[in-house]
């Protein structure tokens, strides 16, 4: 199989997947594409073969599910107030799939791999209660015939209420997930390793057989994630073959898909600058979060040598400011692109804001926003939203009005005469209604 030497460029908008061309046993020449478009490939587990530059680093998975629609478009993305002849392009990855969207799916097609191959009937993951990871984790779960049991953290007010169906929870809830629910403080005094291994011990006592996923996807198998996306923008640059990006921009939460890119573009023919912007946490946590990443893969590589932290965390993981909010609202408008609060849109916002800050470090580069999805977040902010987001108004009828009394004044119209084979007929006049559906 080899590349069509006639291809629609994948950095088209239009574009989401890699097409080549192979020749069938009768000899005739046909388009195939990626393993998702094909019937029966969506949903397959297939044995993993790792990118050739990638073949020395340990912990290689041996198979992984098709879950998402790869490879995602890259496209320009025509922010305003850029430093001089910089170049924003954007990674769709919030176009991976409808429930999967995002960049969870990415470590999800190897963790659910595992998970089947192991003999589990569910999983258990943690997260925040607008997780976009535990939501992408119960439906791939629902996928592969798994149960997902989730371990959510809210406030504690709400900890004993019904969490409701807004956003992440409905998709969550509807597909049957498990919820338990803990308070921030409960979450951060126990931890999540402590609060997995309680519900895994009491899912083994029922004869369950449960695997367990850490929070964000993020472990040595879900960073295969993004190496193989690594693998992905790669050949959509190769398939181009005009571009050449300098900055890779993505935002940081767990620490994988962040660890995954930077590993992949020091190690490929890519050799981008990857910036993490942190939505949690501070930058010296984040250093020696991908650190211990990169150690699990024995890559041998310093995370300050191949990787730039930068704090995008405003008030906090989840949390809002006014002005945050007014930019996601500015940039759907103005862009087309609708950002999550909690992970691309903070990216977004800081990479912007420094872009303002120091033009002559982004001046005259090429820089790729990965977009990680997350759109579901958006509806727990509807409150804060209201007073920033499009105008509306009752349609003004009076004309329709006015027409209807001008009608009716005038005279009775004739009654129509209709020929049918025969002789004539009467059909009686008809009024179209105004009246509103």
């Amino acid at each position: 199989m080899v590349p069509n030497t006639y291809i629609h460029r994948l950095f088209s908008p239009h574009v989401g997947i890699r097409r080549w061309t192979s020749t069938a046993a009768n000899g005739v020449t046909f388009a195939v594409s990626s393993p998702a478009a094909q019937i029966g490939g969506f949903l397959s587990k297939k044995p993993y073969t790792p990118p050739s530059w990638a073949s020395e680093l340990s912990l290689i998975p041996s198979h992984n599910f098709t879950l998402g629609q790869f490879p995602t478009p890259i496209h320009k993305w025509n922010l305003p107030n850029l430093p001089k002849d910089t170049e924003v392009w954007i990674k769709r990855d919030d176009l991976a799939g409808m429930e999967l969207s995002g960049n969870k799916v990415r470590k999800l097609e190897f963790l659910m791999a595992d998970a089947v191959a192991q003999g589990a009937d569910c999983v258990i993951t943690v997260g925040g209660i607008q997780s976009n990871h535990c939501r992408a984790t119960t439906v791939a779960a629902k996928y592969v015939n798994l149960d997902s049991y989730l371990i959510l953290a809210t406030s504690t007010p709400l900890v004993d209420e019904d969490p409701g169906l807004v956003g992440n929870l409905l998709v969550e809830r509807l597909l049957g997930a498990h919820i338990d629910l803990v308070s921030k403080r409960e979450f951060v005094k126990f931890g999540s390793v402590a609060l997995t291994d309680l519900l895994k011990k009491r899912l083994l006592e029922k004869g369950r057989k449960p695997y367990v996923i850490s929070g964000g996807g993020s472990n040595s198998l879900g960073h295969w994630g993004y190496i193989e996306a690594v693998r992905e923008i790669e050949q959509q640059i190769q398939l181009s073959g005009d571009i050449q990006f300098d900055d890779i921009v993505v935002a940081c939460g767990s620490g994988g898909t962040v660890a995954g890119l930077a590993l992949g573009s020091q190690l490929s023919s890519l050799k981008a600058k990857v910036h993490g912007f942190s939505v949690c946490y501070n930058s010296r946590y984040f250093y020696d979060n991908v650190q211990g990443h990169i150690d699990e893969l024995q890559s041998g590589l310093n995370s300050h040598d191949i990787v730039s932290i930068e704090d995008a965390k405003g008030l906090g993981y989840a949390m809002s400011t006014a002005e945050e909010l007014k930019f996601i609202k500015d940039i759907a408008a103005a862009t087309g692109i609708v950002l999550d609060p909690v992970y691309s849109g903070k990216a977004a916002y800081g990479m912007l804001k420094d872009m303002s800050s120091n033009p002559t470090k982004w001046k005259g580069r090429k820089v790729l926003f990965v977009h990680t999805g997350g759109l579901l977040g958006l509806y727990d902010k509807v409150d804060q939203l209201s007073s920033e987001v499009g105008s509306w108004r009752r349609m003004d009828l009076q004309e329709f009005v006015h027409a209807k009394v001008a009608l009716e004044a005038l005279p009775q119209a004739p009654t129509n005469l209709v020929a049918e084979k025969g002789g004539l007929s009467v059909q009686s006049p008809t009024k179209m209604s105004l009246a509103r559906d």
